[in-house]
């Protein structure tokens, strides 16, 4: 790998790209023209028939056909352009009309729960977030916090139950979404939890779920860098290390829907305690619970005094920026094996973007130059171009617009597919 690693850095405030969902097109794309037009108009925001039809590679008549089947289902209307013309009819673009239909994103943590509200279009109209009022516990108490945000979020939107198409809801862990199943997550106690049922049952609305880490890649891919990617990955690094990946610009989540673990690939044989409950996991090195482990002991601290993990890591950063040399081992020795973690990524996926997200990136030892390197030089020396890494410092509410990217998939998919039947 001859040429220098790109590298850049970005916050949740950065400015958003006009339209949503992803701007390239999916291979072998057996969808229906109709769904292609709304998804076409979706992702640009604003968009002629004409820049449709050849977006799609399909006749001007067609897109003007299907365009009026959507605007007669109320989903897409027309909007006057700005123009240099004087005179003459205003040029006429599509776009997703306003209030068409909403949906919503929940994320489920270990320390606080959040979730959003966007409309059909992608606007997003409301956001909050709230405690969590422990890290492990029964799945009805999980539903519990789940029925509550979104009832807060509602009333603070002002969308009534019956707007809603659906929900999409994220959590760490092992998340079958095909089958709705929990087989493991560490925040609950019990395995193989049917989670779609109970939250769609609960919440009286259909209910998508899947692994925080493919929510937060999904937003990524709809809403930030990833939209015009075929192939990139997303490492997250929080309480948990996640991945998610894109591969021909889709999701992609394995055979069975458990795919992507790179927090529980192994990095050390018979090594640390994972919260798995195996060893030598690289979420074992890397994640919160990992540097509050050994923060404890470089820190002098007694568990009893130890605080709040946020609080706990704070404290240990300001000590490694301070010149604690113990302090800055410990971040060191994290960012080597998440160099070796992201080298088996490039060697597995060879994807032409990697995304390190979380709140933890705010943690500039994680991603600095001598990691990078490090990565660079354990990975195969074959004159390919490396691939370029961001670091996104983003805020909690982007895991929950992953959550409404994926709602907003599911009830495309849907409602389109419904409409084909009848």
């Amino acid at each position: 790998m001859k040429e220098k690693l790109q590298r850049s850095i970005s916050a949740s405030n950065a400015p958003e790209p006009a339209g949503c969902g992803p701007t390239l097109p999916v291979h072998a794309n057996m969808k229906p023209l109709r769904q292609q037009v709304f998804e076409s108009v979706r992702a640009a925001g604003q968009i002629s028939r004409i820049d449709v039809a050849k977006n799609l590679g399909v006749s001007p008549g067609s897109v003007t056909q299907m365009t009026a089947e959507l605007i007669s289902m109320g989903l897409v209307e027309e909007v006057e352009t700005p123009s240099q013309h004087l005179r003459g009819r205003p040029p006429v673009a599509l776009s997703v009309k306003v209030g068409a239909g909403y949906v919503v994103g929940l994320k489920l943590g270990d320390f606080s729960h959040s979730a959003v509200i966007v409309d059909f279009a992608g606007m997003q109209i409301a956001e909050l977030d709230c405690p969590s009022a422990a890290r492990k516990m029964e799945a009805d108490a999980l539903i519990d916090e789940a029925e509550a945000l979104w009832r807060a979020i509602l009333d603070k939107s002002a969308v009534l139950p019956k707007q809603v198409a659906a929900v999409g809801l994220g959590l760490a862990g092992m998340v079958d979404h095909d089958a709705g199943t929990v087989p493991w997550s560490p925040l609950l106690r019990e395995r193989g939890v049917d989670l779609r049922a109970l939250a769609s049952a609960r919440l009286g609305v259909p209910v998508h779920i899947d692994n925080d880490a493919n929510m937060l890649t999904l937003a990524e891919l709809w809403f930030g860098a990833g939209r015009g990617k075929s192939a990139f990955a997303v490492v997250t690094i929080e309480y948990g290390v996640g991945m998610g990946l894109v591969l021909d610009n889709r999701l992609y989540r394995g055979a069975l829907g458990l795919g992507m673990e790179l927090g529980h690939t192994k990095v050390q044989l018979d090594g640390a305690l994972c919260r798995c409950g195996n060893r030598g996991c690289l979420e074992a090195y890397v994640a919160d619970y990992a540097l509050v482990r050994e923060a404890r002991v470089a820190l002098d601290m007694p568990p009893d005094k130890a605080g709040h993990v946020g609080a706990l890591l704070e404290t240990l950063y300001d000590q490694a920026k301070a010149g604690n040399e113990q302090a800055r081992t410990i971040f060191r020795r994290a960012g080597r094996y998440l160099s070796l973690g992201l080298s088996n990524v490039v060697h597995l996926f060879d994807p032409e973007l990697i995304i390190l997200s979380g709140e933890r990136m705010r943690y500039d030892y994680l991603y600095a130059e001598d990691v990078l390197a490090e990565m660079k030089s354990l990975t195969l020396d074959n004159g390919r171009v490396a691939p370029q890494i961001d670091i996104h410092v983003w805020g909690g509410y982007v895991w929950a617009r992953g959550g409404a990217a994926l709602a907003l998939s599911a009830v495309t998919d849907t409602m389109f597919g419904e409409a084909a039947e009848a």
